[in-house]
């Protein structure tokens, strides 16, 4: 399967060697058979595997996540897809009553294997509900583990692996990365929790996930025109978060900006700051300092270019990090 993939590609592929792997996956969600969802993530796996594997659901996100949270009791591991990230909401109660305790309830004696796929942030020219970035409510609860990847690579990787997992998934895809092609190699290369240097340097370190990873390279790469060299790390996964990649960047460079869509005010960029602050106090230069959205409603489409961090805001934190 080694070759250039789109994100959205490479998740379908993902998807279609999970079902053809194990007869117990079945894939759940609003228009994810015969329209292939909105996105085209699950295009011709209904017609492959059949209407009892690839279930179209009616339109009831609590419905469909606690079904899938009796299926999962029954042997099965459920693929549930959001079809839009703000529609989350009304599955919220499950997801985090339900779904995130039930393995602790059972004082370990049940798994839960439930992946819940949701595309997230903005940039596609839509409207609120359908590009929000609700991370830090997910990775703030105990017994769920949360990623995104940032790559075709990765989406197809840390999906197959995500499905794998005996414990539930909030498996974030950055919708406007979709359409971004890359090579997605035989293997993982990295085990699902685990964050990846994507670009080496010595000036700062840029934090980052999902779709803001391809824009912190993007201002690695204008800062080493200023004769700056910016280390980025893609956090890759939200809960559990490999702590230990990312103190051993920030006592190289010193600096630290942490860069996500989702607003600044309570974070996960907070939490990093925090934490990082603790453990590398000695090595740092400079405070952390944190680029995303402005705590306000999703704007308008015509406007959702000033709300989301873009190359600029991230070169003017550089700027604020290395003023110190």
């Amino acid at each position: 399967m080694a070759g250039q993939l789109s994100i959205a590609k490479a998740l379908n592929e993902a998807l279609r060697k999970s079902l053809e792997n194990d007869p117990k996956t079945v894939l759940m969600g609003e228009d994810i058979g015969k329209l292939g969802g909105v996105f085209r993530i699950t295009d011709g796996l209904q017609k492959d595997f059949g209407d009892d594997r690839v279930i179209d659901t009616p339109l009831a996100e609590s419905g469909i996540v606690g079904t899938a949270i009796g299926l999962a009791l029954r042997g099965y591991r459920p693929v549930v897809e959001i079809q839009f990230d703000g529609f989350v909401y009304p599955a919220f109660d499950q997801i985090v009553s339900q779904l995130a305790k039930m393995h602790a309830r059972a004082l370990g004696h049940v798994k839960m294997p439930v992946t819940v796929r949701i595309p997230f942030g903005g940039g596609i020219g839509a409207v609120e509900h359908h590009s929000e970035s609700h991370e830090a409510y997910f990775a703030h609860t105990a017994g769920l583990r949360v990623v995104s990847p940032s790559n075709a690579h990765d989406a197809h990787w840390m999906l197959r692996q995500a499905i794998e997992s005996d414990d539930p998934v909030i498996f974030l895809e950055p919708k406007r990365r979709y359409w971004d092609k890359g090579e997605v190699g035989e293997d993982p290369m990295l085990p699902l929790h685990s964050a990846r240097i994507v670009r080496p340097g010595t000036d700062a370190t840029l934090i980052a996930y999902g779709p803001m990873v391809k824009v912190c390279q993007e201002a690695a790469k204008a800062a080493e025109e200023d004769g700056r060299h910016l280390e980025v790390v893609d956090l890759r996964s939200l809960s559990p978060i490999d702590f230990p990649t990312l103190e051993e960047s920030l006592r190289r460079t010193g600096r630290g900006i942490v860069v996500h869509e989702a607003p600044v005010f309570l974070g996960l960029g907070a939490e990093l700051a925090a934490r990082l602050t603790e453990r590398c106090f000695y090595h740092l230069e400079a405070p952390i300092l944190r680029v995303g959205g402005y705590h306000a409603p999703y704007p308008p489409s015509r406007v959702e270019e000033t709300y989301l961090p873009d190359l600029d805001r991230v070169l003017d934190a550089v700027d604020r990090a290395l003023a110190y």
